[in-house]
């Protein structure tokens, strides 16, 4: 082989590296950027409404000072987890453009289904993303209110997984759901 050749190869292996490092850093550079609370609340339908909502919660203020930001609660911390809920993520940004919730009457009209669509992820996950900040593990049930104690043990001797007890916990529960039909769990 010339050494024309094996110049040409190295120099293409070279550039092959470099754009590699450039995408790959600029593609995560995205996928953290879109990764805020100021990303999510940026679209007036979120801003609007359950962002209002998460605001008036014991996940947004309480006396500890730990705050739960929107991608803490519906984002994976796992990258390849992460990676394919912002592919899911696209989904939203279609009917963000077709404007499918932009208005409170829009939006109002599509959240039982938005908010099943989350509930069945999170059963689907075992409520991974609650699970970054509460474990059974870590629960101390002594110090919980009686009636607490007693559904968090059951839950854990059933398998049960935070979203199935406690829908609404953040963000006001959408006309029309029926937690009679629901089983395990109640509203909390």
């Amino acid at each position: 082989m010339s050494e024309k050749k094996q110049r040409s190869g190295f120099v293409l292996i070279l550039i092959g590296i470099v754009a590699g490092v450039i995408l790959w850093g600029g593609f995560n550079t995205a996928m953290e950027a879109s990764n805020t609370e100021e990303f999510c609340v940026s679209c007036h339908e979120m801003e609007a409404t359950v962002y209002q909502e998460l605001q008036e919660t014991i996940h947004f203020s309480n006396r500890t000072g730990v705050r739960a930001t929107c991608p803490d609660c519906h984002v994976p911390k796992e990258w390849v987890h992460k990676f394919v809920r912002k592919v899911q993520a696209t989904n939203e940004l279609y009917h963000k453009v077709m404007g499918t919730i932009d208005t409170e009457e829009k939006f109002e009209a599509k959240r039982l289904e938005m908010a099943q669509n989350v509930w069945r992820a999170m059963k689907a996950t075992d409520s991974r993303e609650c699970r970054n900040c509460h474990d059974f593990e870590s629960m101390d049930y002594d110090r919980q209110e009686e009636r607490s104690a007693d559904r968090h043990e059951e839950a854990e001797e059933e398998g049960y997984t935070c979203i199935d007890c406690h829908k609404g916990i953040a963000h006001s529960l959408p006309a029309g759901y029926d937690p009679a039909t629901d089983f395990p769990g109640e509203v909390e």
